[in-house]
């Protein structure tokens, strides 16, 4: 966590108490290596190169520190706070990937390469608390928060597996849970990775996603300089407020005006994602409501194939549907594009995450209007 000078210095630790390096930004970094270990500030740098530039998983492996330092930090600190648990790799290429944190729960990332790019989608909490109806993820519930240096870790990780034979471009905070619901963590996250002396991602290629908590949606631009993604998946409050329970609590109209006082330098956007399900969200009139909803907001709109899962009510628009939806809003000068599906055939696309336990979040029911759209889970 960040603190400044004036306050008391307090850091993740582990079980043991032992300090997570991965959660420590470098300012903060740097003031627990002076104040707690009496080492002059020139070390954090040094540290840092070895977490996020060499990516070293042994305090052994960082070679120009003094042995006392490295004997020092393997007694009160810890690197890694995940291991690999399983690697499944579908057809086109997508890995999905599973860690196992040092409490036995298990967190997945999804690494996606296309022609353009090497994404990885990464989580913030095990399971999640939003209820979304439409995801496997919210199907588990919100069993724990993850640490920033478990947020961290993945990238990390996944760097070492894979960046002979894939460069991670960017990054997503799409997988598991709500990040604006863990924004502790996931605001330090960010700095971590975009930091020009460590892992070094663009700020345009670290984007955040919220099914749309407007109070950490403020924080966030305020304290962030990632981008902001928001899960809007529909056009009206009643049918909002089924999909998405949480916009009982910040309707629609409340959502879009803290978006239009969002601080944004010239040329950057807000990415609307908007998972396209049959007979529910899908109509002309979602359509042209979209363009209404996002009128005066800097954005861009990301047309999500819905991926099916077992146990789901929902099934997908057809693409010729998806097709009319996007020329419409082509023909009112939105920017969109449709997202193509990857990973489904290993349960690795968006909304297909985690694995509910015997019990799993209450199924709302849907509007009267929509009641023939959906089938029994």
């Amino acid at each position: 966590m960040n603190a400044t000078s004036t306050e008391t210095l307090t850091v993740d630790r582990d079980a043991d108490g032992k300090v997570l390096l991965m959660s420590l930004t470098l300012p903060v970094l740097t003031r627990w290596l002076v104040e707690a270990l009496d080492e002059k500030p020139f070390r954090a740098r040094q540290l840092w190169h070895w977490l996020y530039i060499r990516h070293a998983s042994s305090f052994d492996d960082m070679t120009d520190l003094s042995k006392g330092f490295r004997e020092r930090l393997r007694d009160v600190a810890r690197i890694d706070t995940l291991e690999p648990a399983s690697v499944h790799q579908a057809s086109d290429g997508t890995r999905k990937l599973a860690w196992k944190t040092l409490t036995g729960a298990v967190i997945e990332s999804v690494l996606i390469p296309t022609e353009s790019r090497v994404t990885l989608c990464i989580s913030s909490q095990v399971g999640c608390a939003m209820n979304c109806q439409f995801c496997l993820t919210a199907k588990m519930g919100l069993r724990g928060n993850l640490t920033t240096a478990e947020i961290v870790n993945q990238v990390v990780l996944a760097r070492r597996m894979f960046e002979s034979e894939q460069h991670i471009s960017n990054v997503v905070f799409m997988g598991m849970g709500e990040p604006f619901h863990n924004l502790d963590a996931v605001i330090p996250a960010t700095h971590i990775l975009i930091s020009r002396e460590g892992m070094d991602f663009s700020q345009r290629k670290v984007t955040v996603s919220t099914s749309g908590l407007v109070p950490e949606i403020r924080r966030f631009g305020k304290e962030s300089q990632a981008r902001l993604a928001v899960s809007l998946n529909a056009t009206t409050d009643e049918t909002r407020d089924w999909l998405m329970p949480i916009n009982r609590k910040y309707p629609l109209a409340e959502l879009m005006a803290a978006l239009r006082e969002y601080p944004m330098k010239q040329g950057e956007r807000v990415t609307f994602e908007y998972v396209m399900l049959k007979g529910v969200n899908d109509s002309l009139e979602d359509a042209k409501r979209i363009v209404k909803l996002t009128a005066h907001i800097p954005c861009k709109i990301n047309l999500i194939p819905f991926n099916p899962h077992p146990g789901t009510e929902f099934e997908p628009s057809p693409r010729e549907r998806i097709d009319e939806f996007m020329n419409y809003l082509f023909s009112k000068h939105l920017n969109v594009t449709i997202r193509t599906t990857r990973g489904d055939d290993r349960m690795a696309a968006c909304g297909q995450l985690g694995q509910p336990g015997p019990r799993t979040p209450k199924r709302l029911e849907p509007p009267p209007h929509l009641r023939d759209a959906v089938r029994p889970a």
